[in-house]
């Protein structure tokens, strides 16, 4: 077994353009900061995780320069010398060295299940429990725009990769503005394709159920985390009394969350990124919780480069209880990619990478040109 132990685990810092500005609800990003965390194995082999926190800080308390840190100094020495398909033991002993600090702990795991996966030559989706699909749908996020440009840019991705559903962003502006940019669009396209919003939780019970009701009635088909994390009872009221569909996300980073929502009956919707779960193997505990109390679960995104986008899409093809579609887009907002081959997006879907492991393959000369110096 001395192929599948750990020989040394490796981090750099990437700094990779967008292809346009995103905005958050209180921040726009123009580069997307990615830890890419390689684990090498003693037999040659190695497996790629990435570090990305959408928006950075403030959304979930980590950026990839902290991830660098904790890796380095904290996790890696858990994982070094021990062999990788002890996976959930190290992931154990990382629980109980560092709290919190799921991203970063969510890029080992990745990079411990891509490492695992090449060396017995099979997919992650295997390492996951086999084959539910092979491509999810997926939806498009605008980011807060004007209203001509998100026309524009909803046309340009229905012509260009056939997208029938699109995220709005919101919560950051006078919330009467905001709703009314938003009506504005659905009426300018008329029921042509599904619309949502994204309020990141910046909305308190008052505007929220002053807000949405309009947002009802102007066509939108759902409602992610539009009041705070923790007010699980403002959501259940949300849930109850608009009649849209509502999904947490902030509200939920742990398995243990979404019993509490589920308990709660605070959502409809769960948003299962794997990255603030912290990991692949908490992402299927949670979506099993999930679907055990009868919510669906959406494959949600960090913005995440290939590899990350890669693990989820393995995740997401491997999960029964991701029936609500995706929002794995992360490589199609990079400017340029760092794989030698992209996965592919058409037909309003997102395809699995096929190979070994994640099924991607790292253009070197590429990272290199993205490392921070």
């Amino acid at each position: 077994m001395s192929d599948l132990k750990i020989a040394k685990v490796e981090t750099r810092l990437l700094d990779v353009p967008l292809i346009r500005p995103h905005g958050f609800a209180t921040y726009t990003a123009t580069a997307q900061p990615i830890l890419l965390v390689s684990v090498v194995l003693e037999g040659g082999v190695t497996g790629y995780g990435e570090g990305v926190v959408p928006g950075g800080a403030w959304w979930g308390g980590e950026n990839a320069e902290t991830m660098k840190v904790i890796i380095d100094g904290n996790l890696a020495p858990i994982m070094v010398g021990r062999e990788v398909n002890e996976l959930g033991g190290i992931m154990a002993d990382f629980e109980k060295s560092v709290a919190n600090m799921r991203f970063a702990k969510a890029a080992c795991d990745v990079a411990m299940h891509d490492a695992w996966a090449r060396a017995l030559g099979i997919p992650v989706r295997d390492l996951l429990g086999g084959r539910v699909r092979d491509e999810i749908d997926l939806t498009w996020a605008l980011g807060v725009l004007p209203l001509d440009e998100a026309v524009n840019e909803i046309e340009e991705r229905i012509t260009s990769h056939g997208h029938k559903s699109f995220k709005l962003k919101m919560g950051s502006g006078d919330p009467a503005v905001d709703t009314e940019r938003i009506v504005q669009l659905a009426g300018a396209l008329d029921g042509k394709v599904s619309l949502r919003i994204d309020v990141n939780a910046r909305w308190d019970r008052i505007t929220a159920l002053k807000y949405l009701p309009r947002l009802a009635d102007a066509g939108l088909d759902l409602f992610e985390q539009p009041t705070p994390a923790h007010d699980l009872e403002t959501l259940r009221e949300i849930t109850t009394r608009i009649g849209v569909p509502v999904m947490a996300d902030e509200s939920v980073c742990s398995p243990a969350d979404a019993l509490a929502v589920v308990k709660a009956q605070a959502a409809d919707v769960i948003a299962i990124k794997t990255t603030k779960l912290g990991g692949l193997l908490e992402s299927k505990k949670t979506a099993a919780i999930a679907e055990a109390g009868g919510l669906a679960c959406h494959g949600a995104t960090s913005l995440e480069g290939p590899f990350g986008t890669a693990a989820s899409l393995h995740f997401a093809c491997s999960t029964k209880a991701i029936s609500y579609g995706s929002e794995l887009f992360g490589p199609m907002l990079l400017k340029e990619s760092y794989t030698t081959t992209d996965i592919v997006y058409e037909d309003g879907v997102a395809r699995l990478p096929q190979g070994p492991g994640l099924g991607l393959e790292p253009d070197w000369d590429k990272i290199n040109h993205f490392t921070r110096a």
